[in-house]
Formats: C-alpha cells, structure tokens, sequence
C-alpha cells in the first residue's frame, strides 16, 4: 500500500514539473520531491493542490506524505513589450517632391540644386555661414520662416520656398534666378543680369548641366518604354 502511494505521489510530481512557474506554494514531500500549486485544500486524508486557478485542475496527495507548505515569491510578470511605432521615413525624394509640389518648382531643379550646394550633406556649413542641404544663410532662412536651419526637411521646404520667390522676381528666368540663389539678390541687380563671377557662372553651369541630364534620361527612358510597349502589342 505505502508503495502505491509512493507511486501516486512521484506521478503526481511529474505531472507538474513541466507547469509552468506561476503556483504561490510549494508542497514539500517526504519522498523528496516538491509539487509547486497556487493553493491547496484539506480533504480527509488527502490534501488537494490546485495547480492552476481553475478549480478542475488539481492533484489528490495523502497528507500524511506532505511534510510542510513553503510559500514561494513570485517574479513579477514580465511587461508586454510595447510594440514600437514606426516612425515615418522621410526620404530626401519624398521630401524634395512634397515641397517641390507646394511651391510649383520641378523636384529635378531642387535636387540639381542641393547637389551643387551642399552635396547631400544636411550638415554641410560653408565658410560664409550658409547651413544645410540648400545652404540658406541664417538671415534668409530666418525670413522664410525656418525654424532649424540644419533639419533637412525644413532646409529645404525653405530653399525651394526662396526658388520660388526667386522665380516670381525674376519672371520664371531660371538663370537670373541661380545667380540670384548663389550670389545675392543685390548683385544680379547690380549687374542686370548674371554678375561676372567665376563662382557664379560655375554653379549655374553646373546645375543646368545636371537638370539636362535628368530630363535627357527621363526622355530617353520614355521613349524605351514606348517602344518596348509597343513591340508587346505587336507580338
């Protein structure tokens, strides 16, 4: 008989040891083994452990066989990890075609222009004090309404903002308005045009040789979609 409920009680042990740790008592036994439970109840000549809250699952032991109840503290359950918002992606595209699109200026003029300005870098800071993509002069960007000059989408919601206003001076005259972005206002009035400055005529050259290779492609990747388009409708 007592090897009976020897048996019972090592089957009831192994039926718990893989429970998870979530009982507030340990039951110890006098054959060396523990049964962790939430809690327990006198019945006769059994003790019942209740192994979850559930009142149907639970496991009958000869409280003869119990030497004594431990209770055990529990670890704190673990906080749900909080699943981490994304934050949205600004690319320098997204951002160039969002204010491209605000202030009617191709996004191809304004990515020519942050080329020969600051070569994509948004902390580029020019010996003269110009800052950004767009290299806005603290006074400009201040009249534009910038609030960090160094924040790429800001440098160039303001650049593109001062293209235009150029644009509308100087009645859409794309060259008049580069001189006016590189050299000054002042000076393109001065000169009445473009002002004789090596610099200048550099940096205008250079951004509307780049707009021109931009378009060329762009017209030339057209044209193989036509074709390739066409050959398709033909086959």
């Amino acid at each position: 008989m007592q090897s009976g409920k020897q048996l019972g009680i090592t089957a009831a042990f192994l039926l718990v040891a893989s429970l998870p740790a979530s009982a507030a008592e340990m039951a110890m036994l006098r054959n060396g083994f523990s049964i962790r439970h939430e809690h327990h109840q006198q019945r006769d000549a059994v003790t019942r452990l209740y192994l979850t809250g559930a009142p149907n699952n639970y496991v009958d032991v000869p409280t003869a066989e119990i030497l004594s109840f431990e209770e055990i503290e529990l670890p704190p359950a673990p906080a749900p990890t909080p699943i981490p918002t994304p934050a949205p992606v600004n690319t320098l595209d997204a951002v160039v075609s969002a204010a491209g699109t605000r202030n009617n200026i191709d996004p191809d003029l304004i990515i020519s222009v942050i080329r020969a300005e600051s070569g994509f870098n948004p902390n580029a800071v020019s010996s003269k004090g110009a800052k950004g993509l767009m290299q806005l002069m603290p006074r400009t960007a201040a009249s534009l309404g910038v609030l960090n000059i160094l924040d790429p989408v800001d440098n160039v919601e303001g650049g593109t903002r001062y293209l235009r206003d150029l644009l509308d001076l100087y009645h859409n005259d794309l060259l008049k308005t580069l001189a006016a972005y590189n050299a000054g206002p002042q000076r393109v009035e001065q000169y009445q045009g473009v002002p004789p400055y090596r610099e200048t005529r550099a940096y205008i050259t250079r951004i509307i040789l780049d707009l021109n290779r931009k378009k060329s492609a762009q017209r030339a990747s057209q044209a193989d979609s036509i074709v390739a388009r066409t050959a398709s409708g033909k086959s």
